[in-house]
């Protein structure tokens, strides 16, 4: 019998719930030949929805979850209380090792809480990152972390380099990723006592690419292929950055439908200009991981749509099967 990866599917999580997670995982079945989808979630609900489409029955099945958590709620109270909840459940499927890695764009405070107390970190690993991918103008750069700690030790930020490093080599394939450190100055000495640490830490390894500061006015760029920051400073950029991306393609559809004139050149353009806004299109970048669990936590985004838990399922595909815990465990261990 065929081996799949086992992907668990918080059903019942995000904005377009249940219709964009089931119709993600029809998608995902159908495209990637090795893995099988587990929806957790209200059961008739689910079964409900999977009545829309066809599909390989025998790599799709349901998991009952009678709760859901929502937007808002307590983090640390919602996993401790909401047991049966589609996160809790499908939380504790990949610590049993009935699923290989979890996605879901539920609460996120929640998410990083049950990772860290149900799945948990992997030896060693002091801290758990979020990496999320984003659009420059040399393709995509990750961003660790993300949000998950607001409060980081500069120990913690070589960890998150190394972590950020291996991804972007195994899963986005980049040849000797560089590594930046995010900071409001290219000098060594520029930053708050926090980054000069960091900065004289990054210099002195061997084992990581570093380039050195990345400012905020760099990071579209493309000037480092992996972003390392405390969650605090991280966050920051990725809201900005989501936000301005917004605006950007706002501001150029109303330009076009401005007059006559402008519309006969949004019809001249609008095929390329179609494929180039693809770039800040966070469907095609899938979902970010949680790195540093002993399984892998995929968080996506509350909006997402169907194409987008499509993209995580096989980012999960090709996490698992670069065996990227492995490779994280066997390069944190090698720090000195």
């Amino acid at each position: 019998m065929k081996e799949f990866i086992r992907v668990a599917l918080d059903a019942m999580g995000g904005d377009y719930a249940p219709a964009a997670p089931v119709e993600g995982a029809v998608r995902a079945v159908k495209e990637f030949s090795d893995v099988k989808v587990i929806l957790v979630g209200k059961e008739d609900v689910i079964k409900n929805e999977l009545k829309k489409y066809t599909y390989p029955n025998d790599r799709i099945e349901i998991k009952n979850a009678t709760e859901v958590i929502v937007t808002g709620e307590p983090p640390v109270r919602s996993i401790q209380e909401k047991k049966d909840s589609s996160l809790v459940v499908a939380l504790k499927a990949v610590k049993a090792k009935e699923a290989d890695a979890l996605v879901t764009s539920g609460n996120t405070g929640s998410v990083l809480v049950g990772g860290q107390t149900i799945v948990r970190r992997e030896k060693g690993v002091e801290r758990s990152p979020i990496a999320t991918a984003i659009p420059t103008e040399k393709g995509v750069a990750l961003l660790v972390d993300a949000g998950a700690n607001v409060d980081a030790r500069p120990d913690h930020l070589v960890q998150f380099a190394i972590m950020g490093q291996a991804y972007a080599e195994k899963v986005l394939n980049i040849d000797k990723p560089k590594v930046g450190l995010l900071n409001i100055g290219a000098e060594e000495e520029k930053g708050n006592a926090l980054t000069k640490e960091v900065y004289g830490l990054l210099s002195s390894r061997s084992d990581i690419n570093f380039i050195g500061n990345v400012e905020g006015n760099e990071v579209s760029k493309g000037k480092a292929d992996v972003i390392v920051a405390d969650g605090f400073a991280g966050n920051l950029v990725l809201k900005m950055y989501e936000g301005v991306s917004s605006t950007l393609m706002k501001t150029v559809k109303e330009v076009f439908m401005t007059n006559a004139g402008t519309k006969i050149g949004a019809l001249l353009i609008k095929k390329a200009l179609k494929e180039k806004l693809k770039t800040f299109d966070v469907d095609q970048y899938g979902g970010a991981p949680l790195l540093g669990l002993t399984s892998l936590v995929v968080k996506s985004h509350g909006n997402s749509k169907a194409a987008a838990f499509k993209t995580a399922i096989g980012q999960c595909v090709s996490f698992i099967k670069a065996d990227l815990n492995a490779i994280i465990k066997e390069r944190l261990n090698d720090i000195g």
